[in-house]
């Protein structure tokens, strides 16, 4: 396949809030029974206005006692919490709604908003916090606004990598970004894989789709290894295959948008790829088949990956808006980018390996 095709897979969630402020019964005052003056009349209540206006008013306390507990705006003493249930279910209840009713919006490339922040985010999230426990650093790097194409090394014989990072950047950027891949031709023609790979943002990985996010101020995702990256044996890990013919420089170029490079350690090993089956991937018209110490010796169960540790650093952004129009047709230029682009990603590899204490702590 082309290089510049090679790219992976790759809430408004309601929170129950408890009530805001809670109130406290009435104070001893107020609670008080009427008692009755030296002439056996009867004596009102005080009023808080009259309390106010006589200075020999002794003040009000809040009555202490243990029967006095605290209630919310909603309704009962537990009304924040049920408050709070029922708000989720409301929530949930108008969610399935829109989606039956069809009153939800995908934008040209089949970007899905809201499906996204409140389903798929919520189904790659444990994988992402909990089996791979993914550390993430240098996210400020990420600019707060405007388009930016991140960079990032490819691993792992399974695209999980280019997904862990899209969570990354949804979870912990403080600008609350969301990040668009470009994802290789295969991706988008295989069943179910095609519609949800649409509904999370990702397009095709050429230059023109590229430019249009990027042009619309979004954060773009590219991977320039490719199946090379993805695909490489286990010995070869943690070194980076090449990077096409730096196509993406050209598009960061273009626009005048800068490049972050990204470096994901721990990918490498969910799948050590021992073998790679050239006749099977033939016959199904994969670019490799993977042969691991599991699969497919263990059937469906050789599919799971391992439970490795992870980190995702993204470096210091690469300015391009200081270069000519013409620069982007700059074969040199380009040449130079992108090498500085590829450099940086190795050397950031290398680093968080040496900082690394276990694959799997």
């Amino acid at each position: 396949m082309a290089d510049a095709k090679v790219i992976p897979f790759d809430d408004d969630r309601s929170r129950g809030s408890r009530g805001a402020g809670s109130r406290r019964r009435g104070s001893a005052a107020e609670s008080a029974p009427v008692g009755e003056g030296p002439g056996g009349e009867v004596q009102p209540l005080p009023v808080r206005g009259a309390a106010a206006q006589d200075p020999a008013a002794e003040p009000e306390e809040p009555d202490e006692s243990p029967g006095a507990r605290p209630t919310t705006e909603g309704g009962g003493e537990d009304g924040g919490e049920d408050g709070g249930l029922e708000r989720r279910v409301a929530a949930g209840l108008s969610f399935l709604r829109r989606r039956l009713t069809g009153d939800y919006e995908v934008d040209d490339f089949g970007y899905d908003a809201e499906l996204t922040d409140q389903v798929l985010m919520s189904l790659l999230r444990p994988m992402y916090e909990k089996y791979f426990r993914v550390e993430v650093k240098g996210v400020e790097n990420i600019p707060a606004q405007g388009g930016a194409l991140i960079v990032a090394n490819h691993s792992g014989t399974l695209p999980l990598d280019g997904l862990m990072m899209q969570v990354a950047v949804h979870d912990h950027h403080p600008a609350d970004r969301h990040l668009r891949l470009l994802a290789a031709d295969l991706v988008f023609v295989l069943p179910v894989v095609n519609e949800l790979a649409r509904k999370l943002g990702h397009t095709l990985a050429c230059a023109e789709d590229a430019e249009r996010l990027l042009a619309k101020g979004e954060l773009v995702g590219v991977m320039p290894e490719g199946f090379k990256g993805i695909g490489k044996p286990f010995g070869e890990r943690y070194k980076l295959q090449r990077f096409g013919r730096g196509g993406f420089v050209s598009t960061a170029l273009r626009q005048g948008v800068p490049i972050v490079p990204c470096s994901i350690v721990g990918a490498e090993e969910i799948y050590p790829m021992i073998g790679n089956s050239k006749t099977l991937a033939r016959l199904l018209g994969f670019p490799y088949f993977p042969l691991t110490p599991t699969f497919p010796w263990l059937g469906p169960l050789g599919a799971v990956p391992l439970p490795t540790k992870w980190t995702i650093q993204f470096g210091e952004p690469i300015p391009t808006d200081g270069y000519a129009p013409e620069a982007a047709e700059d074969p040199v230029l380009m040449f130079n980018l992108t090498d500085q682009v590829r450099e940086q990603i190795q050397h950031t590899l290398y680093k968080l390996l040496v900082q690394r204490r276990s694959v799997f702590f």
